[in-house]
């Protein structure tokens, strides 16, 4: 062998050794430690344009001795709308009416400010007093949804009730109506594949889908646009009108729900005509309803231990109560829906009303009163401590009022009818409604809770 090549071998086992060493060393030794921090971009999602559509005028059906089918207007709405104090005034929009000449029914809309959403709230009341239908009516003018629980009417004898969908929107939308009544969940073919175009109004008997049903409940899908939906309730008794009520819109299914306030009204010392609908619409379970009066601590009444079957509504009677104004709790063992009829009598100068359930409000929310008797706020307070929440009149440009609502309570609060309120939840969570009460003319609807301003996104790198 070479001088050379023993050279080079002596070489490689010197670096072999060294390769060796040092990649025992790379894995003992520790190094130390560099924190940076990762890579991120905060952004805020522009907010989108608040909308809200009205329930418009009252219509009456079976006027056209020729046409039994045929819809009129009964009565106009006069609408209350407004924005948050400081804010432009909402853009006023127009659904076409379903009836031929009949009035538009109102739509408002407000745009971002600074990416930040601005915040509306609308109602509107009609009254009615004809030989074939008379009452009081009054509702809150709600955002347009993909989905819509219509928890109130009758298909019996004397009812002439009517499903009412609106489409705000610049979007064509198709609808379609379930029906969950004594037979259990069914689809309609009058209520399938309903077309309603961009600012346009559809009409649907309630008739044409639950025929003979004493207690259903709708659910109103849309696809490709999300649509306002509400349900024109009215009764004769011996061809005699004793009530209209518009709305009967209830929250989405959950298991816990709250009415937080409906009016029981009787005569003299009658029983008041209240009762309470339940759906369970996917699971069977039970529910406990408890019905205390508002402001007050102690149950006036209590029905534990319902049984309800998937998809058949069942109705609570609770004409044993004093006149007064209650809120209603329900806890069940799985979702549902709920709703209270109230009615002041079965004669002439009678009304009734339905009261649907209240959505949580988390955020400042603004509240129309729509025109009519004696409207007082309801507020809930569902949480484990005291909320001191604060109105202010004037859209929230008023004197501020705090109002303190006890853990698990209610509170009552006299409103300006017309009036526009700004209720601040204070860092709580609350449930709310408005009622009118009189012994001709009951309403009530629930307070839309504004929508949280859009959230904050962390973009990060992959």
């Amino acid at each position: 062998m070479t001088t050379a090549r023993r050279i080079r071998r002596g070489v490689g086992a010197v670096v072999s050794v060294l390769v060796v060493v040092g990649t025992f060393v790379l894995v003992t030794t520790p190094f130390p430690e560099i924190e940076r921090p990762t890579l991120s971009l905060t952004t805020r999602p522009e907010a989108a344009t608040s909308v809200l559509s009205c329930a418009g005028p009252v219509f009456a059906a079976g006027r056209n001795s020729e046409d039994a089918a045929a819809v009129q207007v009964a009565a106009p709405q006069s609408v209350v709308s407004a924005t948050s104090a400081g804010a432009s005034a909402p853009a006023q929009g127009q659904v076409a009416s379903a009836v031929p000449d009949g009035p538009p029914v109102e739509s408002f809309s407000a745009a971002p400010v600074d990416r930040m959403r601005t915040d509306i709230a609308a109602a509107g009341s009609s009254r009615v007093d004809a030989d074939d239908l008379a009452g009081f009516a009054a509702s809150a003018c709600t955002p347009p949804a993909m989905e819509t629980w219509l928890s109130a009417g009758s298909g019996l004898t004397g009812a002439a009730d009517l499903v009412v969908i609106a489409n705000p929107g610049d979007v064509a939308a198709r609808v379609d109506l379930t029906v969950f009544a004594s037979g259990g969940r069914t689809a309609p073919e009058a209520g399938a594949g309903i077309l309603v175009p961009p600012q346009q109004q559809r009409i649907v008997p309630l008739a044409s889908l639950a025929l003979g049903e004493t207690s259903p409940v709708v659910l109103v899908s849309a696809t490709q646009a999300p649509v306002q939906a509400t349900l024109q309730s009215s009764l004769t008794r011996t061809l005699v009108p004793v009530g209209v009520d518009q709305g009967g819109m209830t929250g989405l299914p959950r298991a816990q729900q709250t009415i937080p306030a409906f009016s029981a009204v009787g005569e003299g010392e009658e029983p008041t005509d209240t009762a309470v609908r339940l759906l369970a619409p996917s699971d069977d379970t039970t529910a406990s309803v408890s019905v205390t009066p508002v402001g007050g601590k102690t149950p006036a009444a209590s029905f534990p231990d319902l049984a309800l079957t998937t998809g058949v509504p069942i109705e609570i009677d609770m004409d044993k109560l004093p006149q007064g104004r209650y809120r209603v709790d329900i806890d069940a063992g799985a979702p549902v829906v709920a709703s209270v009829h109230a009615s002041t009598g079965a004669d002439a100068g009678s009304d009734f009303a339905w009261y649907g359930t209240a959505d949580d409000i988390r955020v400042p929310s603004l509240l129309a009163v729509a025109q009519g008797p004696q409207p007082q706020l309801a507020i809930v307070n569902p949480g484990a401590r005291e909320v001191a929440a604060v109105l202010t009149g004037d859209a929230g440009a008023g004197e501020p009022r705090e109002v303190r609502i006890p853990a698990g309570g209610s509170a009552s609060v006299d409103l300006r009818a017309g009036g526009v309120y700004r209720l601040d939840p204070a860092g709580g969570t609350l449930r709310a409604s408005v009622t009118f009460t009189a012994p001709d003319a009951i309403a009530g609807y629930p307070v839309v809770p504004a929508d949280a301003a859009a959230a904050p996104v962390v973009v990060r790198p992959r």
